[in-house]
């Protein structure tokens, strides 16, 4: 098959976690050609993807660039979408991922696969305050009623959470770990970096068997005392848990977070209605993309893999907050 013969994947997102990874992954693997969107093209994470063999396009993830999105879409057999995270009182997530959606049937886009989440709002009566899962839970719905092949991707928690916003401390010879869940809840997480796009090129790769379909995307379902315990046993430093779940956990660690009373209700809002409610759908299979990719990082596995001891990483050109406000997520 010559590089002109093999199924073109349009990206939005392509310099996000998880837009990366699929695009990375797609190249590697010798079975499609990638247009990666971006709104920087000039970035370090773009030129690597330009590197592995990407064709760049500068599309933002804003509102008013139908037409635009449409042209980057023209030609593609399939798409992966994704919504740039929006922090609250915008409300503009669903209109983009619509923008995106629609965008693709106007140009005969095969197949589309979307990263969504649960719809908060309609599971917890409206109790939790989550607009980041719901509005992409309602873009979803959109999609089912386009005519346009489509699968969605759910990715659990992120590790990298910890590594970007919610940053441990020291106290005196121990590292604190300010964590947002509850110290005994076990909860699902995943690393975007390497684990979305194996799913997703399973997605592409067989379009017909997935269409219809939501997939979980998870490396580790692990509760925060679990997490501290193999961080002290892989790094061989003295580290606790400490609380991020309540309001006051949250704020007595990130108080720089008080600037948006949203923004806080927003993150407790999240993890609350994770508790009560649980982070997937139970009609969700949590093994499928661990039986279809082995090496899907575990939690032990993520930190021997990365190194990481505690310190502030930064994982390149990423929209504000995109791994807090991923849930990916």
């Amino acid at each position: 098959m010559s590089a002109n013969d093999k199924p073109l994947i349009a990206i939005a997102g392509a310099t996000s976690k998880q837009g990366r990874s699929v695009a990375s992954t797609l190249l590697r693997s010798g079975r499609f050609r990638v247009r990666a969107l971006t709104r920087k093209k000039d970035s370090p994470e773009a030129l690597n993807l330009e590197k592995l063999g990407a064709e760049i396009v500068t599309v933002p993830l804003q509102l008013g660039f139908q037409k635009d999105v449409v042209a980057a879409f023209e030609g593609a057999d399939g798409a992966f979408l994704m919504t740039p995270p929006i922090i609250p009182p915008e409300t503009t997530e669903a209109p983009i991922g619509r923008q995106l959606a629609d965008a693709a049937v106007e140009a005969g886009v095969g197949h589309i696969v979307f990263s969504t989440l649960e719809n908060v709002d309609a599971i917890s009566g409206g109790t939790k305050f989550a607009p980041h899962f719901t509005d992409k839970a309602r873009v979803a719905d959109h999609i089912r009623g386009l005519p346009i092949s489509h699968s969605f991707v759910i990715l659990a928690f992120f590790y990298t959470n910890l590594l970007e916003y919610y940053l441990p401390r020291m106290e005196g010879d121990t590292l604190l770990l300010p964590i947002y869940l509850p110290e005994d809840f076990r909860a699902p997480f995943v690393d975007p970096l390497t684990a979305t796009g194996p799913a997703v090129l399973e997605i592409f790769s067989n379009p017909e068997r997935y269409n219809g379909r939501t997939l979980p995307i998870v490396g580790d379902v692990i509760s925060p005392r679990e997490m501290v315990e193999t961080f002290r046993e892989v790094t061989g430093l003295k580290a606790e848990y400490r609380n991020a779940f309540t309001r006051g956990g949250l704020l007595q660690y990130f108080p720089e977070f008080a600037a948006n009373e949203l923004f806080v209700q927003e993150l407790l809002g999240m993890v609350e209605y994770a508790v009560q409610y649980g982070y997937f759908g139970k009609e969700h299979d949590l093994e499928w993309s661990r039986r279809l990719n082995p090496d899907t990082l575990d939690w032990k596995q993520y930190l021997r893999t990365t190194g990481w001891r505690g310190d502030k990483r930064s994982f390149g050109l990423q929209e504000k907050r995109e791994a807090v406000l991923s849930g990916i997520t």
